[in-house]
């Protein structure tokens, strides 16, 4: 359902909020420490920052950190930058006669069957914060990790 960029994005906010000191996080220490390409994720950060879910800074004492508290930051925040929320709006198996008429719609058994489990994840997506997951992540420290 996430793209992988997707999945990345989340995971190093999550890395992140994590690591929140008065200093920047250097691009080569979060893809070493989440084992992802240094380029790849740049571009990542790039955009969250463009966004302004990050701040970023340039030159030799650069980074990253976060632009909000991590309790600002939901997840669908993130999804709707990295990979848009057409999933919560159109066909789940991309059914293109049901877009734009109402009548197919409600007469299509995976709207009817899917439409309300694609609801709760919106909601989920919507209320569950980064912040939220911190927590957990620090409760379990040691057992979970990035």
């Amino acid at each position: 359902m996430l793209s992988n960029t997707c999945k990345y994005a989340i995971r190093a906010v999550l890395y992140l909020a994590l690591h929140e000191t008065d200093k920047k996080i250097g691009i080569k220490t979060i893809s070493e420490s989440i084992n992802m390409p240094a380029p790849f994720l740049g571009k990542i950060l790039q955009v969250l920052a463009k966004q302004k879910i990050l701040n970023s800074t340039k030159g030799p004492h650069g980074g990253f950190s976060l632009a909000k508290h991590a309790d600002d930051i939901s997840l669908l925040d993130i999804v709707s930058i990295i990979d848009g929320v057409d999933f919560f709006n159109t066909c789940v198996i991309g059914v293109k006669v049901c877009e734009g008429n109402s009548l197919h719609k409600e007469i299509c058994p995976f709207h009817d069957k899917l439409d309300p489990l694609r609801d709760e994840l919106h909601e989920r997506f919507r209320t569950l914060s980064i912040g939220s997951f911190k927590n957990d992540m620090e409760t379990y420290k040691g057992i979970i990790s990035l």
